[in-house]
């Protein structure tokens, strides 16, 4: 760990020397760049400084994952478990790992879990890192940490405690709620912890060749070839376990789930993924799709609340009868049938021009009031796809779905992952963990839909 420790000293301190380096003139390079110098080591507690400062502004990385397996032990089947912890520094270069048994009986999913988070909090603590990261792949687990659900199990809530006090010791530790594929290195160090314990690998080979089995490339378990799920278009498989995650977590951050593989762009169908998705979630997948594939511009709601559909104002269209009704804004809604104004966006005004309605109803339409109370919170619009979002935690970089990247606390763009503005990154207000929000009560039926409204549709860089 002391070895870690001061490879990372030593990489942040080439970090600031490039940054330097690149700040300097061209011209000033040529002319006394060959004499450019920053010792590292003893004697130079300015450069240690620096680095020191650099390490300040990071925030770096953990992935964990705890496994149980039933694995073949001699002549006979074990329940085995493993963690594997991956700590990486902002850029995602590795920086440490661990793979380690979990020795003992009647160790839970959850309990190895959380286990595997305590090692890894254990060690980025060792290595001196203040700013953390870490990426849970598993929903209960996540919602224990934040606070969102009690575990009911002692041994679990104990170790649920155990997280919140290592957290506390950090300057910033937060957790992010990410797709299994987006850890799959953990799950390797995990298996390959599970996988130490075996006696003969032959023994467990054999078993497994009486069945056809199948490897998922993110979770590394030997899967049944009628449970695994192959992608429309590209042809990559994985498990049903991984692939519901991963198009859960997806939906609950308002995007479009696409095959998990890196760099494909392979879309899933809705038919194919009904075959591991709950109806409520077909659902939401549909609604998210339609969402996507109506351009800003054109997106039309139903001001009826009770209905609220989305439309395209060419859906719209075509189904007016006439020019005059085209003319006057009067629409039918797809879905409850129901006459609106596609001009004002409130429900028909029979006899009315828009004037006329805005006159005799002085009251602020609801997207004022929306507006109204945007400005009052502090909430953001993308300018791109309007949708409204509101920080809870974290930098102001943010990135919509629809691919803008602007800066919440004043709007500018982002280009080529660089800010446009001044701001600064972030406010440390929003980056510590705030322990008295933790007393909420939430149904874990109404966890996705409740979360997509608190995102808003948008995902936080």
């Amino acid at each position: 760990m002391r070895k870690a420790r001061e490879d990372l000293e030593r990489r942040i301190q080439d970090d600031q020397v490039a940054r330097e380096i690149m700040r300097i003139p061209e011209e000033e390079w040529e002319e006394s760049g060959e004499f450019f110098s920053k010792p590292f080591g003893e004697g130079s507690s300015s450069s240690s400084a620096s680095a020191k400062s650099v390490e300040g502004e990071s925030v770096f990385r953990l992935y964990f994952k705890g496994l149980v397996s039933e694995e073949r032990v001699g002549k006979e089947r074990a329940a085995l478990a493993g963690i594997g912890v991956a700590l990486c520094d902002p850029r995602d270069n590795l920086l440490f790992e661990v793979r380690k048994p979990l020795i003992g009986s009647g160790t839970s999913s959850s309990g190895a879990q959380l286990k595997a988070l305590i090692e890894g909090l254990n060690a980025a603590l060792a290595l001196d890192l203040k700013r953390l990261t870490f990426f849970c792949e598993n929903r209960h687990i996540f919602q224990f940490i934040t606070g969102k659900w009690t575990a009911k199990q002692r041994k679990v809530a104990m170790l649920v405690s155990q997280v919140k006090s290592l957290q506390a010791k950090f300057a910033v530790c937060n957790p992010m709620l990410v797709p299994r594929f987006d850890i799959k290195f953990a799950f390797k160090l995990a298996r390959d912890a599970i996988d130490s314990q075996s006696q003969t690998n032959q023994s467990a080979q054999s078993i497994t060749s009486k069945n056809v089995n199948e490897t998922c490339v993110i979770c590394l378990e030997a899967t049944d070839v009628n449970q695994m799920f192959s992608v429309d278009g590209c042809l990559h498989r994985y498990c049903f376990s991984c692939m519901k995650q991963h198009v859960e977590v997806k939906l609950l951050h308002g995007m479009i789930p696409r095959c998990p593989h890196e760099d494909c762009k392979s879309d899933l169908t809705v038919d194919s993924c009904a075959k591991f998705l709950t109806p409520k979630h077909v659902e939401t997948m549909r609604q998210r799709i339609k969402e996507a594939s109506i351009p800003a511009t054109e997106k039309v709601y139903c001001p009826y609340p009770r209905c609220s559909a989305l439309m395209s104002k060419h859906e719209l269209l075509q189904d007016v009868k006439s020019r005059d009704v085209e003319l006057s804004g009067v629409r039918k809604c797809l879905k409850c049938q129901c006459l609106f104004c596609i001009n004002c966006k409130v429900p028909w005004h029979r006899n009315r021009t828009c004037t006329d309605y805005k006159r005799l109803n002085p009251h602020p339409s609801e997207d004022t009031k929306l507006k109204s109370l945007a400005s009052t919170n502090l909430w953001r619009q993308c300018v791109k796809c309007n949708h409204m979002i509101e920080l809870a935690e974290g930098c102001y970089h943010m990135t919509c779905r629809c691919g803008h990247e602007f800066c919440y606390n004043c709007g500018g763009e982002w280009k080529d992952k660089k800010a446009t503005c001044s701001c600064p990154l972030w406010d440390e207000g929003n980056i510590l963990y705030d322990e008295d929000d933790e007393d909420f009560d939430f149904d874990e039926e109404d966890v996705l839909e409740s979360d997509s409204e608190r995102y808003m549709i948008l995902t936080q860089s």
